[in-house]
């Protein structure tokens, strides 16, 4: 034909030498940003979660810079054969020549990939670099446009020459030659020994398409084999100037327009370059027709050193045969066919084929996996376990693998996504076939059900009333410990394999649901085969088709360890009322005990020129009984005794060891001996008062009315406080350890001289104790709480327990003794 297309023309304002669109920052012609190979739009997490999920989303990410990275590679490549060129013809290093490659690229004004080309065609000398393109940018220094077709052309042929099979060789040459022309999509055909024609490599048709191309018998008759039996360049448009089937029929419409052109080397025809347009174009000028003349000559080297892709665009041809059976199959089915790396070991594996009931879990259709590595179609079936593994296994071993439940993992959008699948692998010719299905509803819920019957010792059964059949579960014959080939047996013989107690239950079970056609249930115990007893519980109902009854349905579970529970339970139940009874009346006793030793009313003394007002506040909790007491005594001389003390624990115990020391205490003050004396008396009392150590905090003074002194001694109770002229303080404590701690404690002993009108506050740690902060701090918040002049003796007592801070719940014991 004489009519021909022309080319494209670049579109304007993309920054020149780099394909990228001028002040965007994406890639010309691919929707990505620049340097991040992600599409435009498109927001990739940070992390897809834990795990799996984030490699599966970095796997994402990378194989986009891998489409970046193959897109910019023909150029890199075509600046490596420039410097080359200079480092042969000037003798000098690769960093020189590449100083030198910029170097020109200023002096000249012109691009690096300008220049590099300009240079590769100088030493070549082929039709490959002259393009038809009168107006070409690259003679223009102050171009700033898209890459000229110059540098495309050169890009391309450095692609091809460097591509790893001739299915990347196609997609370099349309990325780099032919899309600038307008052509949108190439197939590579290769001319086998026997006449056919396989699809080497294409680019830009669809997958499945390119399936159905993949092998042409010597008898049918196409575009590539007219421009084969011809030896000449073929060009149709539209369906009336080339009545020849061909590759992209169903995609590219009837208007679409394809040349066919022999790929020859040295005489030898090795198969076609056939370039298809979407439709009608304009006339080509003489030198690009001598531009698509090398190039399928550059085609033609490429089909004689480097081996023909599949038919599916993946390394090494399937076996047709095998593709056949995987065609056949009436389940979804994949080829995996494995890639090894250079020292023979296995690298990974390309999905090569897919038959037409191919599922995708991730819902991608099959044409956007098929060629991939199956970790990149799937990067989370690598996790632990999982699918890649039996994939491994299979390949290494060549034993079959079966799995009715195998969980996938994919990423839809960055969403990790669980499917469970029926999955088969085998190893044939070489490949491995995977066949899998989507788990059904149905078979889902079967499983389902079937656990939660093993889970909850549950068995189900059917009896049909009019043929006799009886039909159990594998779960119901095993809590009856029969085989599995045992007779089921009918609901009327069920009271044989009860405890005799249990027949009437039994009887009286089975006359409701077959006599009185009800549902009904029942517990009895179970006489196994095996010799063990179970308590089982039986519910059945009817049913009733047309008012007559057909069947029964019903299920048996073990209740056995429920029963024993239950009875575990009711022992427990009468222990735990009993303890609480006799728990209850040894609080009783002792909240009484204590009682009629510490009387919650308040006691109010007036004597030896003293007010002494007392407050005692029990525990809210009857069970927190404790020892905290108080004692003011007028002896015999005239003399107070004025005490606080707290023994240790809680209970009748420590109720009974305050009262002995109570007494002990009062006793001893009788004698006329010291404060000090007495808690040295009292500390040899309470370490040997009985079998067990008693421990106790005691404060202990004795007031002399003449003098107004106060002569007391601490064992390791919180100090008193002293309130004069209004001012809260602690007066100076005479030290002494906790009573009762060692049999021999010596205490010490301090006067304190005591002024009209001064108060004297003593108490116990349940007015200041809190859970949340030491003793320190509680102390300086009671010497805050005090409200000195305010209200009598007795408001102030009743004030600090009221705004008390204290939390442990504890008894609390408080004096107030004022000075008149």
């Amino acid at each position: 034909m004489t009519g021909h297309a022309g080319p494209v023309p670049e579109p304007a304002g993309r920054e020149a030498g780099t394909g990228r669109e001028a002040g965007t920052g994406r890639e010309a012609g691919t929707g990505r940003e620049a340097g991040t190979g992600r599409e435009a739009g498109t927001q990739f997490p940070a992390s897809s979660g834990a795990g799996i999920g984030r490699l599966a989303a970095t796997v994402g990410r990378l194989q986009d810079l891998l489409e970046d990275a193959e897109s910019s590679a023909d150029v890199r490549v075509l600046i490596a054969l420039a410097r080359g060129i200079l480092m042969e013809r000037l003798h000098i290093a690769p960093a020189d020549a590449a100083r030198q490659l910029e170097e020109l690229a200023q002096r000249s004004g012109r691009p690096v990939l300008e220049l590099a080309a300009d240079i590769v065609n100088e030493i070549a000398g082929d039709p490959v670099g002259r393009p038809g393109d009168p107006g070409r940018r690259d003679r223009d220094p102050a171009a700033s446009g898209a890459l000229s077709l110059n540098v495309r052309l050169r890009a391309a042929e450095a692609g091809v020459l460097t591509a790893s099979d001739v299915h990347a060789a196609a997609g370099s040459l349309h990325r780099q030659a032919l899309a600038p022309l307008g052509a949108t999509a190439v197939a590579i055909w290769a001319l086998a020994a026997d006449g056919s024609l396989l699809l080497a490599g294409h680019s830009g048709f669809p997958a499945a398409e390119a399936r159905s191309w993949h092998h042409t018998p010597p008898g049918v008759q196409t575009a590539a084999r007219q421009a084969i039996r011809t030896r000449t360049t073929l060009w149709s448009t539209g369906p009336a100037t080339l009545r020849a089937p061909s590759i992209g029929e169903r995609t590219l419409g009837e208007q679409a327009t394809r040349v066919a052109i022999p790929a020859q080397l040295g005489g030898r025809l090795l198969g076609v370059l056939e370039i298809c347009w979407p439709g009608p174009v304009g006339e080509l000028p003489q030198p690009v027709h001598r531009q698509l003349q090398a190039l399928a000559e550059l085609c033609a080297h490429t089909l004689d050193v480097v081996p023909a892709a599949g038919p599916d665009g993946v390394g090494g041809a399937v076996d047709p045969g095998l593709v056949d059976l995987l065609d056949s199959l009436l389940e979804p089915a994949l080829i995996l066919q494995p890639r090894l790396d250079e020292a023979g070991g296995l690298a990974e594996f390309l999905i090569a084929h897919v038959n037409e009931r191919f599922v995708d879990p991730s819902g991608r259709p099959a044409a956007a996996i098929l060629g991939l590595p199956f970790l990149r179609a799937y990067p989370m079936a690598a996790e632990d376990g999982g699918l890649y593994e039996r994939i491994e296994r299979v390949h290494a071993t060549g034993e079959p693998f079966h799995h009715d439940h195998t969980v996938l993992r994919s990423l839809i959008a960055g969403i990790p996504v669980t499917t469970a699948l029926t999955v088969g692998i085998s190893r044939l010719s070489g490949a491995l076939v995977l066949t899998w299905h989507p788990e059904d509803e149905e078979a889902r819920l079967a499983r389902l059900l079937q656990h939660a019957q093993r889970l909850g010792r549950i068995g189900g059964f059917e009896e049909n009333l009019l043929t006799g059949e009886v039909t159990w579960s594998a779960e119901l014959l095993e809590l009856f410990a029969l085989p599995t080939t045992a007779r089921p047996v009918p609901i009327r013989e069920l009271a044989s394999h009860a405890h005799p107690d249990d027949v009437a239950a039994i009887s009286r079970f089975v006359r409701t649901v077959l006599h009185h056609r009800a549902p009904a249930s029942a517990a009895f115990r179970l006489l196994r085969s095996d010799g063990v007893q179970r308590y089982i519980r039986i519910v059945a109902e009817p049913v009733l088709e047309d008012g007559i009854m057909t069947a029964v349905r019903g299920a048996c579970q073990d209740v056995s360890a429920q029963h024993w529970t239950e009875i575990a339970l009711a022992a427990t139940r009468d222990r735990l009322e009993h303890t609480e009874r006799e728990v209850e009346e040894g609080n009783r006793l002792t909240l009484r005990l204590q009682r009629a030793i510490m009387p919650v009313e308040p006691i109010l003394i007036d004597a030896s020129g003293l007010r002494i007002a007392t407050r005692y506040r029990p525990a809210e909790k009857g069970h927190l009984v404790g020892g905290d007491w108080y004692d003011a005594l007028v002896l015999p001389d005239g003399r107070v005794l004025l005490v606080v003390g707290d023994v240790a624990g809680h209970g009748i115990d420590a109720a009974t060891e305050m009262v002995a020391l109570r007494n002990a205490l009062r006793g001893l003050a009788a004698t006329g001996a010291t404060a000090a004396q007495m808690l040295n008396w009292l500390g040899t009392v309470a370490h040997h008062l009985s079998g067990n150590v008693v421990t106790a905090t005691v404060i202990c003074g004795i007031y002399d009315p003449e003098d107004r002194t106060l002569r007391w001694s601490r064992a390791g109770h919180p100090p008193p406080l002293l309130v004069r002229d209004g001012v809260t303080t602690i007066p100076p404590m005479p030290e002494g350890i906790l009573l009762g701690t060692l049999g021999d404690a010596r205490y010490e002993e301090q006067t304190l001289q005591l002024r009209p009108g001064d108060v004297l506050l003593m108490y116990t740690d349940g007015l200041i104790e809190r859970r949340d902060r030491d003793i320190e701090e509680s102390l300086r918040d009671l010497i805050n709480l005090v409200r000195p002049g305010t209200g009598s003796l007795e408001e102030q007592l009743e004030y600090l327990l009221l705004h008390s801070s204290a939390d442990t719940d504890d008894d609390t014991c408080l004096i107030g003794v004022e000075v008149r």
